[in-house]
């Protein structure tokens, strides 16, 4: 008799076509009803909803009723890593989706990985924060907020005392998969894309998961991250 997790259901959970562009627009982080994953999907409601109770019983997403909708979102941070390293292995291996648009730049310069930013500018804000050594990893490779870090974090505007008592890591890599390294998730991740959108240095376009920064946005990035190379 095998032992041990049992990876194949959780493949084969991901694995459908419709399941897998529910999940590819769960990854923008906001929560859609069955309806809106339906025509994300291509299937009809009743279709998405039996591809949405497999999903659920597996783990995979999470659903709340609120008023006369049901919601859905991806179930946790280990889920959306899973998905962001799939779609590198995709990227990586040649397994494309046949369209491309003019939005395929921008998703790949800037956009949003559930809740934290992506892309180029996430990678090279990641890096940025450990060439500062305002992040370092630890031996077990868990990465800590340095004290530097700290107070970086404090002056640009965030509020790490409540950061810290959320339920989540406050700092974890996530694979990007269109740079194949890493770009920075967990609360932190999150605190610091939150605080980019509300300072107006970039918004989030509609229906996309592109995080569009306007010039002056990418200036203030570039002047904050300043030993990053601004191209």
């Amino acid at each position: 008799m095998k032992e041990g997790p049992d990876i194949a259901r959780v493949a084969a959970l991901i694995g459908d076509p419709a399941r897998a562009n529910m999940l590819t627009a769960l990854m923008a982080g906001r929560a859609l009803t069955a309806t809106e994953l339906a025509q994300e999907a291509g299937v009809t409601a009743q279709t998405a909803s039996s591809h949405l109770a497999k999903l659920q019983e597996g783990g995979i997403v999470e659903g709340r009723k609120q008023g006369r909708h049901r919601y859905f979102t991806l179930g946790n941070a280990d889920i959306v890593e899973l998905l962001e390293t799939l779609m590198g292995i995709a990227q990586r291996t040649g397994h494309n989706r046949v369209r491309t648009g003019p939005k395929d730049p921008a998703l790949r310069k800037a956009r949003i990985c559930y809740d934290h930013l992506a892309g180029e500018m996430g990678v090279a804000l990641f890096e940025n924060l450990q060439q500062r050594q305002l992040v370092s990893f630890e031996p077990g490779g868990d990465i800590k907020l340095t004290d530097a870090g700290a107070g970086f974090v404090t002056a640009f505007g965030l509020d790490l005392d409540h950061m810290r008592q959320l339920r989540r890591p406050l700092c974890r890599e996530c694979l990007d998969w269109s740079m194949r390294r890493s770009h920075l998730a967990g609360a932190l991740g999150a605190g610091l894309l939150q605080r980019m959108l509300d300072l107006g240095w970039a918004r989030r376009l509609r229906d996309s998961r592109v995080v569009d920064f306007t010039p002056t946005g990418e200036r203030a990035f570039y002047d904050l991250f300043s030993s990053l190379p601004n191209s």
